[in-house]
């Protein structure tokens, strides 16, 4: 197959295929006039690399991986680490959705007065500020500074899930029921 008809056949752009050839990851069995010609197991192989990418690895890694008679020798160590790192993004992502969620549904008039929410940003400062603590509850004088400091800002919710935290319920005082 000439390069044109393996772009077709793979959606692999030739600009691609011959980067791929230079960095040795896939070969051309020769050439009709200027153009490179593979054989046809270079679909599988392409189908391997773009597993590969599709599961975060790099191309050097995705060379290391693939043997010169285009069989794929697997990085079994590699791809635990890979699996690991996808549960914990997996895991970030849904604390994050179940925070968007929250912040959504939470029955609050201002989210600053919610402790949930609360809890769920300074999880987020002590995660930027490089500090794995979970932060403590602050006084009511401190929620008001925090709440004007933040105020408008949703920052990214924190990337571990807080269960422990009750939602918002309005406070009685004295001039409620």
């Amino acid at each position: 197959m000439d390069i044109s008809e393996v772009a077709e056949r793979t959606g692999v752009s030739p600009s691609a295929l011959r980067y791929y050839e230079k960095r040795g990851l896939i070969t051309s069995v020769g050439r009709s006039g200027a153009r490179r010609i593979f054989a046809p197991d270079v679909q599988e192989r392409l189908a391997l690399i773009a597993l590969g990418q599709s599961a975060g690895l790099s191309l050097d890694e995705i060379a290391q991986m693939l043997l010169s008679d285009g069989r794929p020798r697997v990085d079994r160590a590699l791809l635990s680490r890979r699996a690991d790192e996808l549960d914990a993004r997996i895991h970030q992502l849904t604390a994050m959705r179940d925070g968007l969620r929250h912040a959504a549904d939470c029955s609050a008039e201002d989210h600053m007065e919610c402790p949930k929410f609360l809890r769920l940003l300074g999880i987020e400062a002590s995660r930027r500020a490089g500090q794995r603590r979970q932060p403590r509850n602050l006084p009511v004088s401190q929620n008001e500074g925090l709440r004007r400091s933040l105020d408008g800002v949703l920052p990214m919710l924190a990337d571990s899930v807080v269960e422990d935290v009750p939602d918002y319920a309005p406070q009685k005082g004295a001039n409620s029921p």
